[in-house]
């Protein structure tokens, strides 16, 4: 229950927060981090090997986080935790291409503003790459960023062989204003703080 209440107190200081630190349009890298740390799931866009789906794009919700809460930021990485058992997982194992997307709109952010989630100003980002499990070093930081922002997660059944994976950005496309995508590097992705 206190756990709870930490967790509300710390959304409701965020949502105080959001409208003030928002980065303006022309700092895209900037743009693409806060959105990632501000989020607490993504649609997760596969090619699905499911029969009757075969090829086609496949998209499914994933709670992710890049860091726990708070102004430093976290580290840009979208983190997920895993089961062979999911559908899109299935996918996963035979091709790791994917994409994710993140929107201002699960935020106070976009209602406050009363901006429909398709508006640029209720900024989204695309990211494309590929979903690996994370090696035995980055376990630790990987179950802190998750663990901190979802906390259910760590009574789900261990009978499911839940594993920490990923996302290894390759493009990210910026949509935060009027007048079409913005591309961001990898490399000015992470060179930068929310």
């Amino acid at each position: 229950m206190a756990g709870s209440a930490v967790r509300c107190a710390v959304l409701a200081l965020l949502a105080a927060t959001i409208a003030v630190t928002i980065p303006p349009p022309e700092q895209a890298a900037r743009m693409a981090r806060f959105v990632l740390h501000n989020c607490d799931w993504g649609a997760l866009a596969t090619l699905s090997t499911q029969s009757g789906l075969r090829g086609r794009p496949f998209a499914n919700i994933f709670s992710l986080s890049d860091g726990p809460l708070g102004p430093r930021g976290g580290s840009g990485v979208p983190y997920l935790y895993l089961t062979d058992m999911e559908i899109s997982v299935q996918d996963l194992e035979i091709n790791s291409n994917a994409s994710l997307t993140v929107s201002l709109a699960q935020t106070p952010y976009c209602k406050k503003h009363k901006y429909d989630p398709q508006n640029p100003l209720c900024a989204h980002i695309i990211f494309c790459g590929s979903v690996v499990k994370v090696n035995d070093a980055e376990v630790g930081l990987a179950k802190k960023a998750l663990f901190s922002r979802h906390p259910e997660m760590e009574t789900w059944p261990k009978d499911h062989n839940w594993f920490f994976a990923k996302f290894n950005i390759t493009n990210i496309w910026v949509l935060d204003y009027f007048g079409g995508l913005k591309i961001v590097t990898p490399e000015e992705y992470y060179s930068v703080k929310p």
